[in-house]
């Protein structure tokens, strides 16, 4: 494990080979081992070392619940936001393995959270929502949810919003004008997801 961790440490650009790593020690382990390994790992103080975990993490998370609910209460509290994006990467991970239609209740639970990066972890992480099983036939349940945080108190997870909203546009277009035509543009935060949902977009 040695040698892996001064490998993965190397690392600075790209999560591509860690996520490979990850993957590894997940076939190679028990459940419960990958799990225990994860949380050594999460206590490292490189960031690399950290989405290693991470990552085993998401792919442990649909087959133990204890996974996930370590990527909730614990990698959402982590400063670096390398991590952060891995944390988005491990949430859809539990979706694809679950299910995206039967995870629907642990979507709705994570955008329900107060801390922003777990609602990120949702917003940005089942990018593009609507190329993803159920929200591909229901992409006005994505964006509902989706626009539930338009004006959040969190910079950050606005303009995840703002992005996953304008993902969705360009094949549901309608949609998504029908959604944006009753925000109230007067509030500030909200202007601002609008603005990133309507980036680049010519007017007519």
């Amino acid at each position: 494990m040695k040698e892996i961790i001064e490998k993965l440490s190397r690392i600075e650009n790209g999560f591509k080979p860690i996520e490979t790593e990850a993957l590894r020690i997940f076939k190679l382990n028990t459940i419960d081992n990958a799990i225990t390994l994860s949380c050594e790992l999460l206590k490292h103080d490189k960031y690399q070392i950290r989405s290693l975990a991470v990552f085993i993490l998401g792919f442990v998370s649909a087959n133990d619940l204890r996974a996930l609910r370590i990527l909730k209460t614990e990698v959402s509290e982590d400063s670096g936001w390398q991590v952060q994006e891995i944390l988005a990467k491990a949430f859809d991970q539990y979706c694809k393995d679950n299910g995206y239609e039967k995870s629907l209740p642990i979507i709705k639970e994570w955008l329900n959270d107060k801390n922003p990066n777990i609602c990120r972890a949702v917003t940005e992480g089942l990018r593009i929502w609507t190329s993803r099983p159920y929200f591909k036939d229901n992409p006005k349940v994505a964006i509902k949810l989706i626009s539930e945080h338009k004006g959040s108190d969190s910079e950050y997870l606005r303009k995840s919003v703002g992005n996953s909203l304008r993902d969705i546009s360009k094949k549901h277009n309608d949609l998504i004008e029908e959604e944006i035509s009753g925000w109230d543009l007067t509030d500030k935060k909200i202007n601002f997801t609008y603005k990133y949902v309507t980036k680049n977009k010519k007017k007519k």
